[in-house]
């Protein structure tokens, strides 16, 4: 499954965790779900970008003049990592010192991502335990 797939699966995934989270409890805390899973998918996003970037950039024959390139790019996605990191963290920090958001809905939320990778990794591991292509 290619990342793209994976982002709409976590769209699909935070959509039905918003809805199960209204039905089971209450709308505050499917705000809150809903909250946490935008940060994370948007962040998983925002990462996605960043890697295809730098990548993008490496060459196996790279000149020398390009390898000072590859240098200062690499640096920059390191920078652009931390800063993301930090940005997420205020965030957090500002919604949950105000009471925007039920802690436990916005950790639901976070764990999006980790929701869709996992089901879409056991998925995979059926199908090939299982079509017989051992």
């Amino acid at each position: 499954m290619s990342l793209p797939k994976l982002q709409v699966m976590s769209w699909v995934y935070l959509a039905i965790l918003t809805l199960g989270a209204l039905v089971f409890h209450s709308v505050f805390f499917s705000w809150s779900v809903f909250v946490g899973g935008v940060i994370s998918i948007l962040s998983f996003w925002v990462s996605h970008n960043d890697v295809i970037r730098f990548f993008g950039s490496l060459t196996a024959t790279a000149p020398i003049p390009e390898k000072e390139k590859i240098k200062r790019s690499r640096i920059g996605y390191i920078i652009k990592f931390w800063v993301r990191i930090v940005i997420i963290g205020i965030v957090l920090l500002v919604l949950i010192k105000y009471k925007k958001v039920n802690i436990f809905g916005l950790i639901l939320g976070l764990s999006t991502v980790v929701f869709t990778v996992t089901i879409t990794a056991v998925s995979v591991a059926w199908r090939y335990f299982f079509s017989g292509r051992r």
